[in-house]
């Protein structure tokens, strides 16, 4: 069965908390017992955030992955997040690249496997930017192999095909897609059940987050509690089973003012449609 047994986890960023404690509070009334865990705190606040996987486990929540977040990332617009992306900035890439091995460290030490994050835009020609970015996507996945972690990709900054083709000529089988059907609508890049058929092979994490089209061209669509959006939840979970590896879902919200609630919805959604 493609989709795992594993309990549904839930993206602690989601959650907005301000410590470990308050993670677990949070964690516990969306009623998950599993998360995806963002490293960088772990890694630029350990005043704060350095016993975090220990109380974690104390509260019996299990680690199902990271997240690494690159240095400089704006999200305000298309265009700046164009900009600031991923690996892609030169301004920032080296300090990214630091970031990533602080990352990696924390990951094999705590036994993460599977560490997620925006390469940014990947470009559907060859050429020499392509070429650039591809060396430095390659040495990110070196640095999370050495600790025993492999990285997946975020969709949506670029079609399905362009990111199926460019894994293809990244030519390293370790690296992965974690599968974000809104993201794919906010960006306005395609059908997510189309995307899944042409990304299966890659998929090693899914993101239930749900969205709705824009309607003025160049801007961002807007996120909504899962099951009001666009996503076709039957149809899409129906190509998630057909999916060759045994993927792990995680519940990702980034806006609204009930996290939990919104969470607990989509936790609830998922339950009913494969009980």
């Amino acid at each position: 069965m493609p989709i795992s047994n594993a309990p549904i986890a839930v993206c602690s960023w989601s959650l907005q908390a301000e410590s470990p404690a308050q993670l677990v509070e949070r964690i516990r009334a969306t009623g998950a017992s599993a998360v995806q865990l963002a490293l960088t705190p772990l890694v630029e606040k350990p005043d704060v955030w350095g016993d975090c996987v220990a109380a974690l486990t104390a509260a019996n929540i299990e680690i199902a992955s990271g997240m690494l977040e690159t240095v400089g990332e704006d999200y305000s617009t298309l265009e700046t997040i164009r900009v600031t992306g991923g690996v892609v900035p030169d301004a920032t890439w080296h300090a990214t690249r630091a970031r990533a091995a602080e990352v990696a460290k924390v990951a094999g030490r705590h036994g993460i496997r599977l560490i997620t994050f925006h390469a940014g835009f990947i470009p559907h020609e060859a050429g020499a930017e392509r070429d650039g970015l591809f060396a430095r996507l390659r040495e990110i996945a070196a640095i999370f192999r050495a600790e025993g972690a492999r990285i997946a990709f975020e969709t949506g900054q670029e079609s399905a095909e362009t990111l199926a083709h460019a894994l293809d000529a990244l030519g390293d089988d370790s690296i992965g897609v974690n599968f974000d059907p809104a993201n794919m609508i906010l960006y306005g890049m395609g059908d997510p059940v189309a995307a899944v058929r042409a990304l299966a092979p890659r998929i090693a994490q899914v993101h239930i987050k749900d969205a709705l089209p824009t309607k003025t061209a160049g801007t961002w669509g807007s996120e909504v509690r899962v099951g009001t959006g666009a996503v076709d939840w039957k149809a899409f979970l129906a190509a998630i089973e057909r999916v060759p590896a045994t993927i792990r879902l995680a519940v990702e919200r980034e806006a609204g003012d009930d996290r939990v609630g919104d969470i607990r919805a989509a936790l609830a959604l998922l339950g009913s449609m494969q009980s």
